[in-house]
């Protein structure tokens, strides 16, 4: 019998992480699309909302009349967007904490990782933004909490107190660790390369959340899911990309000077060329390229090979249900064409089912799922 497998679609809702772009155009009007298109196929999602933006709109309101407005329709559409039954959840990116607005740019000084953070001031940034959300959805279902976190930028380990003090507030669950990633960037540092789990629910050493503790421990780590192509598909980019070359044809992006700073932020640093070329054109032969279950960065084969993972997975396992967290960015999607086919396949599949952030937390509590631990 092929195990259910409950896929959780989640989406980060945000401003680019150096606080560009058109709220309208990156938060508002995408979330609206997305939401019709999970109406059309039955599934309810799950939003990760920036709060720490949402809380530096409102400290600069007064100086800056147009963000009263803006922060306004930013409530509007989190409390549309779950009283049309999908879910709302924490997500912080500390960058935020001192932001000013300064010629019409936001100004983001402070450190992009919450590791770097102590903890009074990690446990600040958290409660603020998990009592903003909850005050605010409370108005329309008084039985809200916040029951899941998602560190900015993936920084959850290692930490001595980012866990304990999540299950401090009562997170029920993290979902930061994405196996596999590693950043050296100007803002962040992280390495996921060596994480001991990276598909099931697991109980995580306190101190570093890429290692599965030998215990039941006060919080649970789902992972997001991640994946390898097939060498196939690898093969079929590279030729590509050398037709392209060969025609003298160039892709052009339509992006402003800002959008171009952003994509600066996440350049790595300290790689040699021959270690890119190693990384870029070598690694993904021997595996596969490596991918977050990212549905704003995959196109319609890519999110096939995804889905055949996933069962693949599923089934070694040996589980008879299993969770799954897949990711995306609404802000970064201009074509939700893929997006809908892959909503059309999974609805119709028997084997799948959808649960929001508040349904697996509620779940994994009641022992519907097998959470891991190093003895078992």
């Amino acid at each position: 019998m092929k195990p259910t497998i409950y896929l959780v679609f989640v989406d980060d809702w945000e401003l680019r992480g150096n606080g560009s772009g058109d709220v309208r155009e990156l938060q508002f009007k995408p979330m609206c699309e997305l939401t019709s298109l999970y109406q059309e196929f039955g599934v309810r999602g799950s939003f990760n909302a920036e709060v720490m933006q949402q809380i530096a709109f409102r400290r600069n309101q007064d100086k800056h009349p147009e963000l009263r407005e803006l922060a306004d329709e930013w409530e509007k559409h989190v409390r549309k967007t779950y009283r049309q039954s999908h879910d709302v959840q924490l997500q912080i990116h500390p960058q935020w904490s001192d932001a000013e607005l300064v010629d019409g740019k936001w100004r983001l000084t402070s450190d992009w990782s919450i590791l770097n953070y102590s903890l009074e001031d990690a446990r600040k940034m958290l409660t603020a933004g998990k009592s903003y959300l909850e005050t605010l959805l409370r108005a329309v279902d008084p039985e809200y909490r916040c029951v899941s976190f998602r560190s900015g930028s993936w920084c959850i380990a290692p930490s001595p107190h980012l866990l304990s003090l999540l299950a401090e507030l009562d997170i029920v669950f993290d979902m930061s660790i994405v196996a596999g990633l590693r950043c050296d960037t100007r803002n962040i540092q992280l390495d996921f390369t060596k994480c001991e789990e990276d598909f099931l629910p697991f109980y995580p050493v306190m101190t570093d959340a890429r290692r599965v503790s030998t215990k039941v421990e006060p919080i649970i780590c789902v992972p997001t899911n991640c994946f390898y192509s097939s060498r196939g598909y690898v093969f079929q980019r590279q030729l590509k990309k050398l037709r392209q070359r060969l025609s003298r044809e160039t892709q052009s992006i339509n992006a402003s000077q800002t959008a171009t700073a952003y994509g600066a932020e996440w350049e790595p640093v300290g790689v040699s060329k021959l270690g890119r070329i190693y990384e870029d054109k070598i690694k993904p032969y021997v595996r596969g390229q490596h991918y977050i279950s990212d549905l704003a960065q995959l196109n319609y084969p890519l999110l096939r090979e995804m889905l055949s993972s996933i069962r693949e997975r599923a089934r070694k396992s040996g589980l008879p249900e299993v969770p799954v967290i897949l990711e995306n960015h609404t802000k970064d999607i201009g074509d939700f064409s893929d997006i809908k086919r892959f909503l059309s396949d999974v609805s119709r599949s028997s084997d799948i089912k959808f649960l929001t952030l508040t349904e697996l937390a509620s779940k994994l509590d009641a022992g519907a799922f097998s959470i891991r631990t190093a003895n078992h």
